[in-house]
């Protein structure tokens, strides 16, 4: 893997882990931000992970009655070193981790996060899903989120990422407040265009508009092993 040289595109590897719990995705980020951070180049991991909740950083850590309410629906708990407040990741969400060095792109992690709601915006649009930015972080339509972007930065490295709602099973979300946001609903590709759609259907779009909106160019990789 290489770095972006001066004026040149950055390439990133596209990793695609397919179903894997939530730990073992986060080592994989581990590894890969430390050679992202020692110069071998960016990658963007995608993958599904079997139910799991997940809080944030800028949250309190969940009262263990909490915790172990979410686990007897049949689901994993686990604290992230990422932004953001408590959301839901399960089979049928499209999760994207892009470890990229943002020397090679720009600086700023605001951009970054814009970036990535302006991809997944225009992956939505693709499906002539018209869904838009808000106040709260992550990708709308209407008042129901159909994407969740939390992110977490190390030495202009980037982890963590979105997590779009393909054909997920809607009703893990009734159990928590996604994201923080009261008042607010969930939604997906397949409740929006009222058909299946699956994460393999969704991929190519979301590479696509990645590749756009990021100016980059993507190459498929073989994933590392695992376990």
């Amino acid at each position: 893997m290489a770095m972006r040289l001066q004026g040149s595109v950055p390439l990133v590897e596209v990793v695609r882990l397919g179903l894997l719990p939530y730990r073992e995705a986060a080592g994989v980020q581990r590894a890969y931000v430390k050679s992202c951070q020692e110069g071998t180049g960016h990658a963007l991991l995608l993958c599904q992970h079997p139910p799991v909740y997940t809080t944030g950083i800028r949250q309190k850590e969940e009262p263990p009655a909490e915790m172990e309410r979410l686990r007897l629906l049949g689901a994993q708990v686990h604290r992230a070193d990422r932004g953001g407040l408590t959301t839901f990741h399960g089979p049928g969400q499209l999760v994207c981790y892009p470890v990229l060095h943002l020397a090679a792109f720009k600086k700023s992690i605001r951009w970054y996060v814009s970036q990535l709601e302006r991809t997944v915006v225009a992956a939505c649009r693709s499906f002539r899903v018209e869904a838009s930015t808000s106040p709260y972080t992550g990708v709308w339509v209407g008042d129901n989120k159909i994407c969740a972007i939390g992110v977490r930065c190390s030495r202009y490295v980037t982890s963590h990422g979105l997590a779009l709602n393909c054909n997920t099973d809607l009703a893990w979300f009734r159990h928590i407040v996604p994201c923080g946001v009261a008042g607010k609903g969930v939604t997906s590709l397949s409740a929006e265009l009222r058909r299946d759609v699956g994460v393999d259907e969704a991929v190519p779009h979301v590479l696509r508009a990645f590749a756009d909106v990021f100016g980059c160019r993507l190459a498929d990789v073989r994933p590392p092993p695992i376990g």
